[in-house]
């Protein structure tokens, strides 16, 4: 786990839809957000909302099959990430995906109190458990920034853009 680089949670540039994303063809600088509280199924609206992003920048659907591969690896991190917050950490507050050149960022708030982590050793073979490794496996980096006035964290986790 890494926290090299902690960008202050949601200060990721514009909102999509704002002056700055409108008149940018590329996804530079644009965040999105999905609010989480409550909600059910949030896994699947996490997903379902995530792709519908990539569909909006670009990556999908995908012309090739490392663009489809990238594509696939961010489904799967917001998959991990917010079920850990769900099984882990009192439920996920807000998912934001960020695109920025040629780094996509997840984030995932919660309110849980501890850190996530993948298991050491890890065990392929041993049900559960397989989350953090793999976010770890398939990132170029990510970490835990603990909210300083209230209770929480945000989980973040950067993959590259498909080339």
């Amino acid at each position: 786990m890494s926290t090299t680089r902690p960008s202050p949670p949601g200060d990721r540039g514009p909102e999509p839809g704002g002056a700055a994303s409108a008149a940018a063809p590329s996804p530079a600088g644009q965040v999105r957000r999905l609010h989480l509280i409550g909600a059910s199924g949030a896994v699947p609206r996490a997903r379902d909302f995530t792709r519908e992003a990539l569909h909006d920048w670009g990556w999908l659907p995908a012309a090739t099959a490392d663009q489809r591969a990238a594509a696939e690896d961010v489904l799967l991190v917001v998959s991990e990430l917010v079920t850990n917050a769900c099984l882990h950490a009192e439920g996920p507050e807000e998912l934001r995906v960020a695109c920025s050149g040629k780094v996509l960022r997840l984030e995932v708030v919660d309110l849980g109190s501890g850190t996530p982590a993948p298991r050491t050793p890890h065990r392929a073979g041993r049900p559960g458990g397989h989350g953090m490794f793999i976010v770890q496996r398939l990132c170029l980096d990510w970490g835990v920034v603990r909210n300083p006035d209230t209770a929480g964290k945000t989980v973040w986790a950067e993959l590259a853009a498909p080339s």
